[in-house]
């Protein structure tokens, strides 16, 4: 299990997950290698896209820590059968699970939003929500007011939006890691959006 520390390492400044590219794909590791190998090098493939993932579900660098190393523990006790599939789809779909299991738990978080986000944040929303001026307080200011409004959300529309609108999954990949239909992903979307422009039109607190 040392693959996973050395992978993970200490949880990221909320400066370096921001920065972090956009979610990249893993699918088979290079054949030829033990299993033991194969999965050392998934760990550190996608402890990074892993833990944005994380970061975007919890808003906490810490939090995201542990929830990524619980998915590459996880990824590694089923190895065996997830390897010669996506691991990385697997291992996103615990994250996403025990997210909200951990939300029905504790609803008391301090929220951030990752700047990588900001772009699809706007065409999601609408560019009407994130009127503010050009600088770098007016973008402080909008992410702090997407997350009071995202803090409104229950967690199956906040997961839908997060993984649909947020990280650009399709339907059919985000029904397929929740275990919903695409109709369920469709609804639940389209209500956590329109939620999020109405609270965020309005200027609510969370």
């Amino acid at each position: 299990m040392n693959a996973i520390s050395q992978a993970i390492g200490p949880p990221a400044s909320a400066g370096a997950v921001a920065r972090t590219a956009p979610e990249p794909e893993f699918s088979v590791v290079r054949t030829g290698t033990s299993a033991e190998e194969q999965f050392r090098q998934f760990a550190v493939d996608s402890a990074a896209a892993l833990h944005r993932i994380a970061y975007l579900l919890c808003g906490d660098d810490h939090r995201a820590h542990d929830l990524t190393q619980v998915a590459l523990e996880r990824a590694y006790r089923h190895w065996s059968r997830v390897k010669d599939g996506n691991p990385f789809a697997y291992a996103r779909r615990v994250l996403a699970t025990a997210r909200i299991d951990g939300w029905r738990r504790t609803r008391r978080e301090v929220l951030q939003a990752p700047e990588t986000v900001a772009v699809r944040q706007e065409a999601a929303l609408g560019s009407a929500a994130f009127a503010a001026p050009d600088d770098g307080a007016g973008r402080v200011a909008e992410r702090e007011r997407l997350v009071r409004a995202l803090r409104q959300l229950g967690p199956s529309q906040r997961r839908v939006v997060v993984l649909r609108h947020l990280l650009d999954r399709s339907e059919a990949d985000v029904a397929e890691e929740l275990g919903v239909s695409v109709g369920t992903v469709k609804s639940q979307g389209a209500r956590g959006l329109a939620r999020l422009r109405t609270l965020l039109s309005e200027g609510q607190d969370a």
